[in-house]
């Protein structure tokens, strides 16, 4: 029997490893430089193996995507914290600010596969869960009087827009991590300023 057959057939996480070199290559070379053929090869499976999981670059894009928007919504619920409203939703921003500059290819990605006609139901639903804790935070600062009423998710997506564009600064290296660091505290604080309900 054909050995690289053999192995293409026993691999024992051949889907996860796909995903993680795939990432892997997206951080290194983009998206333009992943390959299926390629994993294929630097994993030491056969060329077809890889399809039966992923049926193209495409599919494999989403799961990455879909990989990482699990691992975000992981990243925000290993961020709650106790204490005062303004310190946790810091706390928040913060770990956000991190994942997004140790992971710039995969966030852009994440978020363009999101908005794909290809990535199905899925996706969508991914984000809205990874998403489901800083709004629900949101919610919790209304109840206890720290911010203004309103739609939660509307003013947790405005106030995630302005941390967003920190991220993306620093991505772009237009700002450094540190002084993205230094400025997600102002940003927060100038966030909490506009959203306080006023006496």
């Amino acid at each position: 029997m054909n050995f690289t057959r053999a192995r293409s057939y026993h691999h024992g996480d051949l889907r996860g490893e796909l995903i993680q070199r795939g990432e892997a290559t997206l951080r290194e070379a983009g998206v333009d430089g992943l390959s299926l053929r390629q994993l294929a090869r630097d994993i030491g499976v056969s060329h077809g193996a890889p399809s039966r999981h992923f049926r193209d670059k495409q599919a494999l894009l989403d799961a990455i995507a879909l990989s990482g928007f699990e691992r975000l919504g992981g990243v925000f619920a290993a961020s709650v914290s106790e204490g005062a409203f303004e310190a946790r939703l810091e706390a928040v921003a913060r770990a956000y600010l991190r994942f997004a500059t140790e992971n710039p290819a995969l966030l852009e990605l994440m978020f363009a596969r999101k908005h794909s006609p290809t990535g199905g139901v899925e996706l969508p639903a991914a984000a809205e869960r990874a998403f489901r804790m800083p709004i629900a935070l949101i919610a919790e600062g209304q109840a206890s009087g720290d911010l203004i009423e309103g739609d939660a998710t509307q003013i947790g997506l405005a106030a995630f827009a302005g941390m967003q564009g920190l991220v993306t600064f620093v991505s772009s290296g237009f700002v450094s991590v540190e002084l993205g660091e230094r400025l997600i505290g102002e940003l927060v604080a100038q966030t909490m300023n506009g959203l306080r309900p006023r006496d």
